[in-house]
């Protein structure tokens, strides 16, 4: 008998690993085994371990293959779809035209009048909108026309129109469309603090100084343009220059003297110089 044990038990063994991968559709085979195992276990022999009735997990790998059913006919759901390429015109907006009206205070209707063959043409030339000045609703219409090839071109357009209207030279305002990091920001006196009275106009003279001095000044150190009027603050320029001049014109109104504001504004463009080099 313990011949035939130990004849049997390698015979035995790739039997019991294909049963063990074919237990889910055959479980008729799984109790022959466990006879076989009885009579070796009824015989005393303990020389093979294999031949237990408890066999040994199967490793890891052959439960995935049993589980795990692939096709190869079926493609993997991670493959990214193929498109045909676009043709060159598909870039282009197919939309319609669009409109944008730019309101224009009573006081700038004169000045429009006088300068709007600087004002339509850069509109036109330029950015290829096209322009018209409507008299009765006192504004200026402009739309985008098949010239028109930038997207942003009727922003542009609306910004140096708005520029123009806020009080800005016509030469100064083309700058927002021949430059991509112009800006404007418009504040008032009141933002910063509240004066009234005689207060509010020595700060307004301690913004414009003498003869425009400290205006000059401001503009020249922080490389913007300024417009007062009135109680209002129109500043162009790129963002830094804009936070510069900005702080420059609080300090005034705040009651600072001129003297002091352009020593900080001595210190500040040395820096942006520096920088610069």
């Amino acid at each position: 008998m313990v011949v035939v044990a130990a004849q049997s038990a390698p015979t035995q063994q790739p039997a019991r690993k294909n049963r063990r991968k074919e237990s889910k559709k055959k479980t008729a085979a799984a109790p022959t085994d466990i006879v076989v195992d009885s009579d070796n276990e009824d015989d005393g022999e303990d020389a093979n371990p294999t031949a237990s009735t408890s066999a040994p997990p199967p490793p890891a790998a052959d439960d995935d293959e049993l589980m795990i059913d692939i096709d190869p006919s079926v493609t993997p759901l991670s493959s990214a779809p193929a498109f045909a390429p676009l043709s060159a015109d598909a870039g282009k907006s197919t939309l319609k035209s669009e409109t944008r009206r730019i309101a224009i205070p009573p006081h700038r209707m004169t000045p429009l009048k006088k300068e709007w063959i600087n004002v339509f043409g850069p509109l036109t030339e330029i950015l290829g909108l096209q322009v018209r000045m409507n008299v009765q609703r006192k504004c200026v219409e402009a739309r985008t026309s098949k010239a028109t090839k930038d997207v942003g071109a009727l922003q542009k357009g609306a910004d140096f129109v708005k520029a123009f209207a806020l009080g800005f030279d016509v030469n100064d305002a083309i700058a927002l469309l021949r430059l991509d990091d112009l800006y404007l920001d418009s504040f008032e006196i009141k933002d910063v603090k509240t004066l009234h009275g005689d207060h509010l106009s020595r700060a307004i003279g301690r913004i414009a100084g003498q003869d425009g001095k400290t205006k000059f000044t401001i503009e020249n150190a922080s490389r913007t343009r300024i417009v007062l009027a009135d109680t209002k603050i129109h500043i162009m320029g790129s963002f830094q220059n804009i936070k510069v001049a900005r702080d420059a014109i609080v300090s005034l109104i705040l009651g600072s003297p001129p003297g002091k504001v352009y020593a900080g504004l001595r210190t500040v463009s040395s820096r942006m110089r520096q920088r610069a080099l």
